[in-house]
């Protein structure tokens, strides 16, 4: 047991001396200013309607109004998931003296490869007209079709599973242009599977993404892979396709994956994928509860409210909506994007279900329950 524990706290410890990584540009405020006396306008993309790029996009407006760029708003709860209604919602009521939403700046691809390419030249279109002065770009998609020298608007990509894997930054600590920058966590995954090891002790992980360098992206699989190698655990692969279906279809093919994987499995690391959502999340779940399972949410604690076993606590993702907030502080008070520092990692905190744990008939040892930070005895469900 003691040993346990000293795992567990050495990893929750990496978590909590990585976050504090030295800061770039430092030297440059997150006061409120205008543009010479007039509003700045920022503009979204987005490769399409995950959840994960609203409750981030949410974070960030709640950051911005914790810096004083704009008053206080209570923002609809729950998901929406015609994230152009909400933009425009947000356009309509965000109250500022020194930034907009701009109305008609929200552009999505819809997860079709065949729309990706005239979004992207349409959002190229408009900034070179230069009355957008900064872009936000939610996910993979939107950060690698931004990454680009076709223009020089000052981008914050978010909510990218690898930005560097997915050649949208150059590395960690050099995006490779001077008007982007995008969150990076090196090492996320990979503390993510250490700790999940340490605590489950399991000997076959499943896995479910789709089979391309997309998916693979998306899944962590690289990491998955490397963290297997160091612990000499077997990778139990299961494919569901992400993009170019519908979200019915999406959501049919991870079902059928975790019911797959169930009996075959000690655990499963539950990553990004298009076909989990809060409100499928029972049914992707039941083949795990019935088999016992122990799972890991890699997109963090809203999952584990709602039934996964463990993750990251996140705290509704407000410490990245206060990170990305403050660079775009910075860019508005004279910073180049590229400049600023991009490494970030989530603080060390726990989230832990223990419905779930009772359900699969797994007792918490003490050293899981002592390093939980968010401990949820029921499992919420979306209407």
């Amino acid at each position: 047991m003691k040993q346990k524990i000293s795992l567990i706290a050495l990893t929750v410890c990496i978590l909590f001396c990585f976050s504090l990584s030295p800061a770039r540009g430092e030297e440059f405020p997150t006061r409120p200013v205008t543009k010479a006396g007039e509003k700045w306008r920022i503009g979204y993309l987005e490769g399409g309607a995950y959840p994960d790029y609203q409750v981030i996009l949410k974070a960030i407006v709640n950051g911005l109004a914790s810096l004083g760029w704009m008053k206080e708003m209570q923002l609809p709860e729950g998901y929406n998931p015609d994230h152009r209604a909400f933009w425009e919602w947000l356009s309509m009521n965000a109250e500022s003296e020194y930034i907009e939403f701009v109305h008609d700046a929200f552009w999505t691809s819809d997860f079709d490869k065949k729309k990706r390419q005239n979004t992207r030249s349409r959002v190229l279109k408009r900034l070179k007209r230069k009355d957008i002065d900064l872009m936000l770009a939610l996910g993979t998609w939107a950060g690698q079709d931004l990454a680009t020298g076709e223009h020089s608007t000052p981008t914050i990509v978010a909510s990218a599973s690898d930005p560097i894997g997915s050649n949208i930054v150059r590395s960690a600590r050099d995006s490779g242009y001077a008007h982007l920058h995008a969150k990076v966590d090196p090492d996320r995954y990979q503390r993510q599977l250490r700790l999940f090891h340490d605590i489950i002790g399991f000997s076959k992980l499943g896995i479910v993404y789709e089979d391309s360098r997309e998916g693979k992206t998306f899944g962590g699989v690289n990491a998955v892979e490397a963290v297997a190698k160091e612990r000499g655990f077997e990778i139990v692969r299961c494919f569901a396709p992400f993009n170019n279906v519908t979200q019915q279809e999406a959501e049919k093919a991870v079902v059928q994956c975790y019911e797959e994987l169930a009996p075959k499995v000690d655990a499963v690391y539950i990553s990004v994928h298009r076909g989990i959502n809060l409100k499928n999340m029972p049914t992707v779940l039941m083949s795990l509860f019935e088999h016992q399972v122990p799972s890991f949410s890699m997109l963090g604690s809203e999952e584990v409210k709602h039934g996964v076993l463990m993750s990251i606590a996140q705290a509704g993702f407000k410490y990245v909506g206060q990170f990305h907030a403050e660079v775009i502080a910075k860019i508005f008070n004279g910073a180049k994007a590229g400049e600023l520092n991009q490494v970030w990692s989530d603080p060390p905190k726990i989230a832990l279900n223990l419905k779930t744990a009772e359900k699969i008939s797994y007792d918490p040892p003490y050293s899981a329950l002592a390093a939980a930070d968010e401990v949820y005895s029921t499992i919420a469900v979306v209407e």
